[in-house]
C-alpha cells in the first residue's frame, strides 16, 4: 500500500519510514515539505496513494488548507479522496477539531509509538475515525465550543489566528472584506470575545 507523507522533519519523516516499510505492507511513495511540492505530485500522480499522513506545521505553510485543497482537487477530477491521518506535535484542540471538520480521518501526536501509529493506520484504512485517547478526551470537553461554528467560520478563526488581515482572508476564501467582517461579527457574537487576541486564543 503506497503512503505520502507531507512534513518538512527530515529525521522524522526517516523514522517514519523505517516504521512503515518495515512491516512489508506500506511503502512510502511519496515525500512533500509544503503545500506546493505536495499538490504538484498529488497533480501529476496516476494514481493517488492509499493514505496521506500530514502534520499540520509545515514552515509558512498550514497543513489545514492541504485538506480543502485535496477536497476540490478529487473532486473536480471526480475522484476518491485518499483518507488523511494528520501526525503533529501540535496539540491545539481547535486546529484538530478544524482538522477532522475538513476532512481528516484521525489525529496521532508524534509521540506516539509504533504500534499507535499502525493502529491508527489500520482503523483509518477500514474507513473509521482514529483519535488517541487523551486527544479524545480533550477534544469532547471542548466540542462545544467548537460546535458553534460554520466551516467557514472556522476558516476564518484560523486565518485570524495566523495573525491575518481582513483583506488577505477574503483573498484566499475568494469573499469580500464585508462578508469576512460579517463572519468575524458572529464569531464574536457567538463566543462573547470583542478582540481579535481573544479568537487567535480558541
Amino acid at each position: 500500500m503506497d503512503i505520502m507523507l507531507i512534513d518538512d522533519h527530515p529525521l522524522l519523516n526517516a523514522g517514519l519510514i523505517s516504521i512503515l516499510e518495515g512491516t512489508g505492507i506500506f511503502t512510502v511513495s511519496a515525500q512533500a515539505v509544503s503545500l506546493n511540492q505536495a499538490m504538484d505530485i498529488i497533480e501529476k500522480a496516476e494514481t493517488l496513494p492509499h493514505l496521506i499522513i500530514l502534520d499540520l506545521l509545515l514552515g509558512e505553510d498550514n497543513g489545514l488548507d492541504f485538506l480543502s485543497m485535496l477536497e476540490r482537487f478529487c473532486r473536480s477530477r471526480k475522484i476518491q479522496k485518499p483518507p488523511v491521518l494528520v501526525c503533529s506535535a501540535l496539540d491545539d484542540t481547535f486546529k484538530i477539531q478544524s482538522a477532522l471538520k475538513l476532512g481528516a480521518l484521525g489525529f496521532l501526536s508524534k509521540t506516539s509509538g509504533k504500534s499507535e501509529l499502525l493502529k491508527a493506520i489500520d482503523t483509518i484504512l477500514c474507513g473509521k475515525v482514529y483519535i488517541s485517547n487523551e486527544m479524545n478526551t480533550r477534544l469532547n470537553e471542548s466540542s462545544g465550543t467548537y460546535a458553534k461554528f460554520s466551516r467557514r467560520e472556522i476558516d476564518v478563526i484560523n486565518a485570524v489566528k495566523q495573525n491575518k488581515i481582513n483583506k488577505i482572508i477574503a483573498s484566499e476564501m475568494g469573499i469580500s472584506i464585508r462578508t469576512v467582517e460579517n463572519y468575524i461579527s458572529k464569531i464574536y457574537f457567538k463566543t462573547g470575545f470583542s478582540t481579535r487576541e481573544e479568537i487567535k486564543k480558541l
